[in-house]
């Protein structure tokens, strides 16, 4: 005898069987040429990040600074020599720089002998002391925060993240310490330093640009408030100095303004945006 509980948990395996037909019956099936390419991108997806370390690696070479310093083009040979690198590493070099320039970062000089490198814009960026750029910044403390092992580290653990209960997030879970904050400071200094130094540049490069650009928005403006996050006030004395009648005050954590004497230039206020923020006719926000 068939019981009624074993009647409906029968009807509801085969309700479950017909379901599982119909989703399978709307699968479609790749074409050859489709499964092709989705392996060709897979590969890419798989191995982009060779790009990041090549670029990491050519940065703290000083690839594009000796490119720069020998006149804006150069050969294998002549980097070897310029980085005194060894000689044994040309052909390894080689590759690297073909990968790099087939990436954008640097371009291929026409040569009946051998290949030449020049700069590309994202290579100038990379440059370090330009004294004649007035708004040139090196990009490399960027680079090199967001390729450490700090950042690899959480990266190759991201799956084991979200299998747990976890409420921090992936950073501080990985190194119980928080980016840009006193915590990672007092646990690794030097990344600290490096960390808010990639944070400076990708917080003020485009400062004097936009300020010099889009100079229509600051019309008729009489105050404004520059709310930072471990800046430096660039943006703020860009303002003040583009437009010497608005009242510019830079908001930034009390830690922070603690550093920064009083230049007479902008008014320096120390708290918390989240918090309150000084009244202005405009406030920046950063993101």
């Amino acid at each position: 005898h068939v019981t009624r509980a074993q009647k409906t948990t029968q009807t509801g395996s085969i309700e479950q069987q017909h379901t599982m037909a119909a989703q399978a019956s709307s699968i479609v099936v790749p074409t050859d040429a489709e499964l092709l390419q989705a392996q060709a991108d897979l590969w890419r997806n798989s191995l982009c990040y060779l790009k990041s370390m090549a670029l990491k690696c050519a940065a703290e070479l000083g690839i594009p600074t000796a490119i720069y310093r020998l006149g804006g083009a150069a050969s294998l040979a002549d980097l070897i020599a310029a980085l005194s690198l060894p000689q044994a590493k040309l052909p390894f070099l080689g590759r690297l720089m073909r990968l790099l320039a087939s990436s954008g970062v640097f371009a291929v000089v026409e040569s009946t002998d051998e290949a030449v490198y020049s700069l590309t814009p994202l290579s100038y960026l990379l440059v370090d002391g330009i004294a004649a750029d007035s708004n040139h910044m090196d990009h490399a403390p960027f680079l090199l925060t967001v390729t450490s092992t700090h950042y690899i580290d959480l990266a190759m653990d991201l799956a084991d993240w979200f299998k747990k209960e976890a409420k921090t997030p992936p950073f501080d879970h990985k190194h119980g310490a928080s980016l840009f904050e006193e915590s990672m400071q007092h646990k690794d200094p030097e990344f600290h330093k490096m960390s808010i130094l990639g944070l400076l540049v990708h917080d003020n490069f485009a400062t004097n640009i936009g300020v010099r650009d889009y100079q229509f928005i600051f019309q008729g403006v009489k105050s404004v408030t520059d709310c930072c996050y471990h800046g430096d006030g660039t943006t703020g004395k860009a303002i003040a100095k583009a437009f010497p009648q608005i009242k510019v005050t830079v908001l930034d954590l009390p830690q922070e303004i603690r550093k920064r004497p009083a230049d007479g230039v902008v008014n320096y206020v120390g708290g918390d945006m989240f918090k309150s923020i000084p009244p202005a006719q405009m406030v920046i926000l950063k993101v």
